[in-house]
């Protein structure tokens, strides 16, 4: 009876740990750094003439032919940005995250990671250039337009694929171990109104101490990914309304949405590059040691400006990523009706991660892809229209179960 009196009460907002407050701010200048150095290392290979000296030498290892030179050209620079960056994203995803106690992972296993992560970047992006700078050659007023049409459905195949074939080189993917549960989670998709769903248990534990769940895939390869941590970390009920938020972005078509965003993304950033590109090329290009937008030593070109419009697009980006986490978080009370486990979920995931529950004005606009747990926490308190009888924002077939 005193647990069920407990569960009735406004769950408090936690003061962020004096652990948490360092891991905060010190992150916040790890962003910033790496915002310079996305601009930094292209900017660095365009402006020195390293690009269009690494394209003379794939032209000669090429023997002269167009593709094999581009092919080995972006590869050499995929291989050479990579261990620039190296020792900085050593220190961000080992050094640092185990000096937080955050980490479980070995220096083989990230090495091993990042060794997997290269290589991949090392099949993808040469084939991907080639496409892009085959239709550069072919059409170079409209380029940009025929590169974003080819973009959707090369967009809906990497989410095709990601899980079934990218995920796996990381990480083992397993159904959920607690065969309870598991039949708790299904049922709680037929209410949803999910058929044939699939919830997947990851064994992050050998990487992090972080607790998480997201979606991922589309089409048949759709599937919830539950790490093992947030499994050990959580309660049944809270798990419950982890799954529910994660099926409400199913429900609410937030992956088709998300698809179309980025869509969107790539053309602004291609007719921007289209836009720009000529008057640096016309202002520099002796100084890049090329003249055209096809020549493969206009890579880190291409790359400089599809940052700064990431990073101008950021805020509008992230605003809507916080709009999409919202309506999943209000799906998943509205599907279980459970506010004391939602906002004890959002309390764990705080005290876990090492989150600050309102972090400041520059860091919601800059970096935050999800409303702050103080919103969550509070929100999951005071929503429950389904006490009042009032309608539901998704229809009536959770209310009163």
């Amino acid at each position: 009876m005193w647990a069920d009196s407990l569960a009735t009460l406004p769950v408090a907002v936690p003061e962020p740990s004096a652990l948490a407050l360092r891991y905060y701010h010190s992150g916040n200048v790890l962003w910033v750094v790496d915002t310079l150095l996305g601009f930094l290392v292209p900017g660095v290979f365009l402006f020195t003439g390293w690009s269009a000296g690494l394209r003379s030498w794939a032209a000669r290892a090429a023997g002269g032919r167009r593709g094999g030179t581009l092919l080995l050209y972006v590869a050499a620079f995929v291989i050479l940005t990579t261990v620039a960056t190296l020792p900085l994203d050593f220190y961000e995803g080992f050094v640092r995250q185990h000096a937080y106690g955050l980490s479980n992972q070995t220096p083989g296993k990230w090495l091993g990671d990042a060794a997997k992560a290269l290589l991949v970047s090392c099949v993808v992006a040469p084939v991907m250039a080639l496409g892009l700078y085959a239709v550069l050659r072919r059409s170079p007023r409209r380029w940009w337009l025929w590169a974003t049409g080819a973009a959707l459905p090369l967009l809906a195949f990497a989410f095709l694929i990601t899980p079934v074939w990218l995920d796996p080189l990381f990480n083992h993917y397993g159904p959920v171990e607690d065969r309870a549960l598991e039949a708790r989670i299904l049922q709680e998709a037929h209410r949803a109104g999910i058929q044939g769903s699939r919830v997947f248990e990851v064994n992050k534990s050998v990487d992090t101490k972080a607790i998480s769940a997201y979606v991922t895939g589309f089409g048949a390869t759709k599937r919830i990914v539950l790490f093992d941590t947030i499994l050990r970390k959580l309660t049944p009920d809270e798990i419950l309304f982890v799954v529910g938020h994660e099926m409400g972005h199913f429900v609410l078509r937030h992956v088709l949405l998300g698809l179309a965003g980025t869509w969107l993304l790539v053309g602004v950033s291609l007719y921007t590059v289209h836009r720009l590109a000529g008057g640096l090329l016309s202002r520099y290009g002796s100084r890049f040691g090329f003249e055209r937008l096809d020549d493969p030593a206009s890579v880190p070109l291409l790359l400089l400006l599809v940052n700064a419009v990431s990073l101008v697009a950021s805020p509008l980006v992230l605003a809507g990523s916080r709009h999409l986490e919202h309506e999943a978080d209000r799906f998943g009370l509205e599907l279980t009706h459970d506010n004391h486990a939602a906002a004890m979920a959002f309390v764990k995931l705080q005290e876990q991660n090492l989150d600050v529950p309102r972090p400041g004005l520059l860091y919601t606009i800059w970096r935050a892809s999800h409303p702050s747990l103080g919103e969550r926490i509070e929100f999951a308190n005071y929503y429950h229209p389904w006490t009042t009888g009032a309608p539901l924002v998704y229809g009536d077939r959770f209310a009163h179960e």
